[in-house]
């Protein structure tokens, strides 16, 4: 089997655990052979790119940068890990100030080196905020653009499977929409359990409030255990959007995606959506009266989130974007 592509894949933040995971599934998965590691944090760089030359890649081309001028230059496709992690006690919206700065940053570098960069997907937390962040300072099309927001699906989904004792794939249809935070909307209405829908199967409702609890709780039960943030599942799910993107089979959990019209608008969040070679494409919700409530909340949260890094100045007001970039 040969790579999907030749063209260039840069993934930033490369040093830390989740970057070097996403440098390793990459290869793993040969999505290209031409990837260029850059983090600005130089021996843990080093030490990422000696493990990746121990592990023998046939065929890859690994370079590795602490410039971003030399890590963004004909990127056409990359991946951004490159945030402060979370710590025990934190929530993702405790990150927002400096890690929406680092997003700002990102996104100008985008801009600036590689205009004609195809696809990127922003991992960091608050990763709506970071991600809209990106989107406003590249100047890039709202499909080029995405955000990490399945891991709270698969996590629902790992949670009704321990629940049910049954294999995790064989629970179908559990989404989580809106914010990747607290605040997320857990939709059930079309979750089903080996074929059957879970209206059917009898679940107490403490039961359930205890599988949304380890779904929202996923990220921060993981600090408990590990004594660090997550790494594994974020790159993993994070190079899979990349393979959708690169033309590879087609990423269907809720992906990150701009919306600008309707009632939920000018915002990034969790969506039904389809990552391909055409970019992030959003779809219709469905759900009950209950989820949309839900929906409406994380909606309601993310906006006045939104609203604190536009008063930081960090965005310009939302009148202002298609000033910002002419694509939205």
């Amino acid at each position: 089997m040969g790579f999907l592509t030749n063209e260039k894949l840069t993934i930033v933040g490369a040093g830390g655990m989740i970057g070097s995971n996403m440098a390793q599934t990459a290869m793993m998965l040969k999505l290209t052979p031409n990837i260029c590691l850059y983090d600005i944090y130089e021996p843990g760089l080093k030490g990422v790119v000696a493990e990746m030359n121990h592990c023998a890649f046939e065929g890859v081309n690994i370079t590795y940068t602490t410039d971003p001028a030399v890590a963004f230059k004909d990127a056409k496709y990359i991946i951004s890990s490159g945030g402060a992690p979370r710590k025990e006690g934190m929530t993702r919206e405790d990150l927002l100030k400096g890690n929406c700065q680092i997003a700002e940053d990102f996104g100008k570098n985008v801009k600036q080196y590689c205009p004609d960069v195809k696809f990127v997907v922003v991992i960091f937390n608050p990763a709506d905020l970071t991600g809209l962040v990106v989107l406003l300072h590249s100047g890039l099309k709202p499909e080029q653009v995405t955000t990490l927001a399945a891991l709270d699906s698969t996590r629902l989904q790992t949670a009704l499977a321990e629940q049910f004792g049954v294999q995790q794939c064989k629970v179908t249809g559990a989404h989580t929409y809106g914010g990747h935070g607290e605040a997320m909307a857990v939709f059930a209405s079309q979750v089903k359990i080996d074929g059957k829908p879970l209206s059917e199967m009898n679940l107490s409702e403490e039961d359930w409030e205890a599988v949304k609890h380890a779904t929202v709780q996923g990220g921060s039960n993981i600090i408990k255990l590990r004594g660090r943030s997550s790494f594994q599942s974020p790159a993993y799910c994070s190079v899979k959007m990349m393979e959708a993107a690169m033309g590879g089979d087609k990423f269907t959990w809720p992906a990150g995606t701009y919306v600008k019209e309707g009632k939920y608008k000018n915002v990034m969040m969790a969506t039904p959506s389809t990552i391909d070679a055409t970019g992030v494409h959003f779809s219709d919700f469905q759900g009950t009266e209950e989820e949309f409530a839900a929906l409406d909340a994380s909606y309601a949260h993310l906006c006045k989130m939104r609203d604190e890094i536009i008063g930081l100045g960090i965005i310009p007001p939302v009148e202002d974007w298609k000033k910002a970039n002419p694509n939205l």
